[in-house]
């Protein structure tokens, strides 16, 4: 290892290398695509990624859910939600739970999205109690966190960075914290067309890498699989998996086209 310095922020590089992490490429679909186009697509995705060696994940809206689990049977595409509540049943008028997605054979969870955190002012106490509940019940959980275009230009986001890590994964253990998927995300970077260099993002990755380190053990640091998202772009994604501690990305816009999400995949090196 070797000190580095950043915006007056000193942090460790890990050398050790990512190749045990298998690269994840990931796709958001928020409120679009009903079960039909769904099922269309991933039986077209599935064609065009046969020979990828990437792991591959749709987060899909949630009527699509089981036809999109159904027509994803055999292929490897893993089909998740894009959110969930922190309690199991209850009078939640409109709200999904975590045993709900279970029953219907999806395998991960989009948790504490910027536009969840935005729109529906879902905070960090929120989002942790949803993190345990996944975990509960067996669902990989892809927590997001990310800065605003003011935090940053401030200079303030690392701490705003290190507070959403500290509040969202708040008593996991080492074990726990293996099983969750930490997704950087600016929030300056989403649906604007502004991508943060593949510097940028390495070195919130690492950042995020030698946070756990310190809290956990260079072990579970190792272990744990950290993906860039914010207007991901096919001549960019290439350069951003290359870096040492980006494991993949998270795709919005993108990924609802199949050529040009399939397009991700070719871009990076198998």
């Amino acid at each position: 290892m070797r000190q580095v310095g950043y915006d007056n922020t000193t942090f460790r590089i890990n050398w050790l290398g990512h190749m045990h992490r298998i690269p994840l490429i990931a796709g958001n679909w928020k409120m679009h695509k009903t079960a039909a186009e769904a099922k269309e697509f991933i039986a077209a995705l599935s064609k065009e990624t046969a020979s990828v060696e990437r792991r591959i994940f749709l987060a899909v809206p949630f009527p699509a859910m089981e036809s999109a689990v159904d027509v994803a049977k055999g292929t490897k595409i893993s089909i998740g939600a894009q959110n969930m509540h922190d309690q199991l049943e209850g009078a939640y008028t409109g709200e999904v739970s975590a045993r709900m997605l279970k029953a219907s054979a999806v395998s991960f969870v989009i948790l504490g999205h910027s536009e969840r955190r935005q729109l529906f002012a879902e905070n960090n106490a929120f989002i942790h109690r949803k993190l345990l509940r996944a975990l509960q019940e067996g669902l990989i959980p892809i927590l997001c966190i990310g800065e605003t275009i003011h935090e940053r230009e401030s200079g303030g986001y690392w701490n705003i960075l290190k507070l959403q890590l500290e509040e969202c994964l708040h008593g996991l253990n080492a074990d726990q914290l293996a099983q969750v998927i930490i997704a950087y995300e600016p929030v300056w970077a989403i649906g604007t067309g502004k991508t943060a260099t593949p510097e940028m993002a390495q070195s919130i990755h690492s950042f995020i890498r030698n946070w756990i380190e310190d809290q956990y053990s260079i072990e579970c640091s190792e272990r744990v699989c950290l993906i860039y998202g914010g207007s991901v772009k096919t001549d960019t994604i290439a350069s951003l998996m290359q870096q040492t501690d980006i494991d993949g990305v998270l795709v919005g816009g993108a990924s609802l086209d199949v050529r040009s999400f399939a397009k991700k995949f070719r871009s990076t090196h198998s």
